[in-house]
Order: C-alpha cells, then structure tokens, then sequence
C-alpha cells in the first residue's frame, strides 16, 4: 500500500495513458493465481450483523485534512489524476486530494509504528544534506526538516509538491528516480525511502544508485510494504477480500514487471548488500487493520491504518485493477464494498507487514 506519488493535482480532461503496461491474457481462476474472477463478488452474500465499529470513522475523520494546492495538468483515469509522462515512471497510485488523505493518515501510522520517530537511523544531529526519495505527499520531508533545522532537505517525487508551508530548508524536485540519477555521487549524509513497492523494475540497479549518491559513511533507510492482507488465527480466509487483495496485487506486480513483493522475496537486504551497502538493521512491522488488537498503542495504529484504506480503496486499485488486471470499474466498486464489510468486522484479525533496513555506506568506498 504504498507509492511513487500522491500530491494534489488539477482536474484535466479525461485521457488515456500514452504508454501501457503491456497486458497479458488474464487468467483469474484459482487453478492457476488463487485470483477470484471480478463476476464473484457480485455473486456473494453478505451478513451484515458483524458490521461493527463504524462510529470510529465519523469520530476519527476530523482529524485528517487535505492539501489545497492545485498544479499542473495530468492524465485522468476513470476520474482520478496521474503524474504526467515522464521518463520511465509507472506509478500506479493516483496523485489527487482524496488520496493524499488517504497518504496523511499513513505517514500518521508510520511515527506511530515507530515510537513518534521519523527514523531509525543512527543519524547526527547536525547532518547536512538529506535526500527523501518518493516524498509523495511531503510530509515525512517537511517534518525532518522542521526537526533539523541545519539541514538541506531535498524531496523528490514523479509528481510537484506544493504544500502550503515548508521549512526554509526543504525544496522538492520533480524527477523519475528509476532513471539514472543526476545527483552528485558522494552528496547525501542520508537518503530515505518509503513505500514504493510496485513502482520499480530493477531494485538492485535502484539501490546502486542510491549507493552512488550517498557520502562514504551516510546512512540509507528504506521502509517498504507488503500488498498480503493476513491473520494469524485464520479470520482472514482464502476467499475473503481481503486475501485476494494480495493475490491481484501480485499477479499484477508479474504482468508488469514491477513486484509487488518486495518484503516476502527479501530484495531490500539482498539488493542493498550486492550494491555494497554494510546492513545495519533489519526491523519487522506488523501493522493491524482495524482496532483488534488489546494492546492499546497497536489499537491505535489499526484504527487509523483501516482509515487510511478505506478513505480510499477505489484509488488503491484503479490504474492496476482496470489497466493491467482488465476489471471494470463497477466490478472493482463491488469488491470494494464487500472490502469494507471486511475491515468493519470485529471478527477479522487482519494485519500487513512492513520491513524498514537501514543500511551504511563504508568509509572507505
């Protein structure tokens, strides 16, 4: 669940994308993917008497808000707007006010995850040049920079951002950072990355550039995202929608050549290490979908992690599920429905996993 973008945009006319992810024939049976053909959840039958907890939301949306700028034109996709052409960039979540929302609220889980920190990096005080890389909504940027006021902040994204303040010393870019980078080697003291699972082809090349860019002894951290919605005591169920939400994800990852397993093949440690980064730490997240858990602190985070979905589920799947998968965009407001059956349900005990690595550059490279 997470992206290359997501940045308030002007409404254009709508347009097709002028590049395609190239479609192979779709095969939905559970035979070969485990994927549910889209005519299933029009079939199903639902019991509402779980429907619980949907007080939260009307108590909890107050306390999101979205970002007022408007900027540019780009494609627009059965309503929802993407970061124009450029480069070799293939992002697949939409870049407008309703999934910025959606954005906050998860940068708001992040902290939250990690104790109210920004960062697990063994960083200085007085670091000097910081590069956060697929800012999207720019928040995690803005506040390093509030919180390191000597540093210069660069956040960069296939998208413009334009928030309403920033520090003095943060400036955001507009470039494809699957691209070779422009960046001077040995410029950055830190480089962070989050969420970007299903935006790159070559991982091991992308982290060669970041090795690049990096300072000898600077530091690089990336948190990344699992697409696999699961439980560990079998509420969430094969043929549930929230199991089948990782199963399309993934075949759709295979179909562009863009995985969306990123954390279950391990490729953050295996790419960092082959482009010669020395691993400093490895932390495994479990992050709760609804309020479930007894501890309080875990309750909070799954309060405000299904939030963050269900503020937006239809922007989640749009460009993936209808480009590259061949849904219609009734069969996906559907499954959507039957989605947030789910996520409302106190009987489901579901989670995703995230994976942070922190990773040095050696002094002598």
């Amino acid at each position: 669940m997470s992206s290359l973008l997501t940045n308030t945009a002007a409404t254009a006319p709508e347009t097709e994308p002028t590049v395609e992810p190239t479609v192979e024939p779709t095969s939905t049976g559970p035979e070969s993917t485990g994927i549910l053909p889209p005519s299933h959840w029009a079939q199903v039958q639902h019991d509402d008497t779980d429907d619980g907890d949907s007080a939260f939301e009307d108590d909890n949306a107050s306390s999101t808000a979205s970002l007022s700028a408007s900027i540019l034109e780009y494609r627009v996709i059965h309503g929802r707007t993407y970061h124009s052409e450029r480069g070799n960039a293939q992002s697949w979540n939409p870049n407008d006010a309703l999934h910025d929302e959606s954005m906050e609220i998860l940068h708001h889980v992040s902290t939250l995850m990690q104790d109210g920190k920004l960062l697990l990096a063994p960083i200085r005080d007085d670091v000097q040049k910081v590069l956060d890389v697929a800012t999207g909504v720019g928040m995690w940027a803005i506040d390093f920079a509030d919180d390191y006021p000597g540093a210069e902040v660069i956040g960069v994204d296939i998208s413009p951002q334009k928030p309403q303040w920033i520090p003095p010393n943060l400036r955001f870019e507009v470039e494809d950072v699957t691209l070779p980078w422009t960046y001077q080697p040995n410029s950055f003291d830190y480089i962070h990355l989050r969420w970007l699972t299903g935006c790159v082809e070559d991982w091991n090349g992308f982290y060669r550039e970041i090795y690049k860019a990096l300072k000898p002894g600077g530091y690089f951290e990336h948190k990344e995202s699992t697409c696999l919605m699961v439980s560990d005591d079998g509420t969430v169920t094969e043929n549930s929608a929230l199991s089948q939400w990782g199963r399309v994800f993934t075949e759709a990852g295979r179909k562009l050549g863009r995985t969306f397993s990123v954390v279950e093949d391990g490729l953050q440690v295996k790419g960092m290490k082959e482009a010669g980064f020395e691993i400093v730490l490895e932390k495994d997240l479990k992050t709760p979908i609804g309020p479930w858990p007894e501890d309080e602190n875990q309750k909070l985070i799954g309060q405000f992690s299904r939030l963050a979905l269900d503020r937006d589920i239809e922007g989640y799947l749009n460009y993936i599920w209808t480009k590259v998968m061949g849904w219609s965009t009734e069969e996906i407001a559907v499954y959507a429905a039957h989605l947030r059956r789910e996520l409302r349900s106190p009987n489901i005990h579901a989670y995703y996993a995230q994976k942070v690595v922190v990773a040095r550059k050696p002094e002598k490279s």
